[in-house]
């Protein structure tokens, strides 16, 4: 994406411009929560298929994240092939084996119990969609040598909020799973060590007898979230 000759800056004028009244931006920012405060997390999905190009859309969007130095250090891998799902989850599921029979302290165990999680993972197969999230530690010039990336959590953090936030606009469901360790996804997707999986994202429509937590629409007020100086 870079080249060496070509690390100078140069000022556009800002494109893109919005311009809201304060009523339009009141009423833009209440939509935008009212849409996603429906956003759940879910385990249930239907086998309804979910267009390829959706999710390319969706990607697209957390593409356009902003990132430490504009690097840009994130890359995504998208998989509907059935073997491959399969593979994912058998070795995610041995990882989360061995988080449930004594890899977790008491504590974290005890934290989860309300969300209702174990070491089974169907959602990583029928789910017809899963994203995994790999965060580049660096990147090289067209030359081959290699440059450092900048801000890699928190720019691969944000564009992740982005893929999410778009997921659910679209119409879909989705789940977050972090398996620890993962380097497996490395060998099994083709993906070079530079890269750290961070996240598997399992995306689709929700079953029919989907159900969620209850204590999944418990969310902290406004006032125990926000701090203002005004």
């Amino acid at each position: 994406m870079f080249a060496k000759e070509a690390l100078s800056y140069f000022a556009i004028p800002l494109p893109d411009r919005t311009e809201m009244d304060d009523t339009q931006m009141r009423a833009q920012a209440r939509e935008f929560y009212d849409r996603m405060r429906r956003r759940h997390t879910v385990r249930d999905y239907s086998d309804r298929p979910v267009p390829r190009d959706v999710i390319e859309s969706c990607i697209r969007t957390a593409g356009t994240a902003p990132s430490g130095a504009n690097h840009q250090p994130w890359h995504f891998v998208a998989i509907a092939d059935p073997a491959l799902k399969q593979r994912v989850r058998a070795a995610a599921e041995e990882e989360e084996r061995r988080f449930y029979d004594g890899g977790a302290g008491d504590e974290w165990i005890k934290a989860l119990e309300p969300i209702g999680t174990n070491a089974d993972k169907p959602h990583l197969t029928v789910a017809p969609w899963l994203i995994v999230v790999f965060a580049q530690r660096w990147g090289t010039f067209q030359d081959g040598t290699r440059f450092k990336n900048y801000y890699v959590p928190e720019s691969v953090n944000i564009a992740t909020g982005f893929l999410l936030a778009a997921l659910h606009h679209a119409g879909l469901c989705t789940l977050t799973h972090t398996p620890n360790p993962m380097k497996f996804l490395n060998e099994a997707l083709g993906r070079p060590a530079s890269e750290k999986p961070t996240m598997i994202i399992a995306v689709g429509h929700p079953a029919k007898d989907a159900t969620i937590p209850s204590v999944a629409k418990q969310k902290k007020p406004l006032a125990e979230i926000l701090s203002v100086f005004d």
